[in-house]
């Protein structure tokens, strides 16, 4: 039997009609200073975001929503909802699920790689210079 996604004992349906005030109280204390402050008027973009949003849902659009805002925290009005968060270089897609809540959209946007390095090619040295290229 599979378990049902759940954050903090509550189901999805329930998170889906909580408010944001709601759910800035069973968030953590990070996310809840964010939430909070938002709520405030001090964090302009992240309510621009939350704002444009709730527009799109009004007109049905399915389309990922494109963003710079990388410190936005993930609230339950957009569980199922894609985004596509911009990582400095190009745009990665996240999707939103129950477990993802309270984190910011900037941590499935990752900015670095790691690149292993090989050994030094044709050319790259003195010694090989003298290595077949066959």
């Amino acid at each position: 039997m599979l378990k049902k996604p759940m954050y903090r004992g509550m189901e999805e349906e329930q998170l889906k009609q909580m408010p944001m005030e709601a759910f800035a109280k069973i968030v953590k204390s990070r996310g809840r200073r964010a939430i909070l402050r938002a709520l405030k008027g001090l964090n302009i973009e992240y309510m621009a975001l939350v704002d444009s949003i709730r527009d799109k849902k009004k007109k049905n659009i399915s389309k990922p929503i494109r963003t710079h805002c990388r410190e936005a925290v993930i609230i339950p009005e957009w569980l199922g909802m894609n985004f596509k968060v911009y990582n400095g270089k190009e745009w990665k897609d996240v999707e939103i699920t129950v477990d993802r809540l309270g984190h910011r959209l900037g941590e499935y946007s990752y900015t670095s790689f790691f690149s292993k390095h090989s050994g030094p090619g044709i050319g790259a040295t003195r010694g090989s210079k003298f290595i077949s290229v066959k």
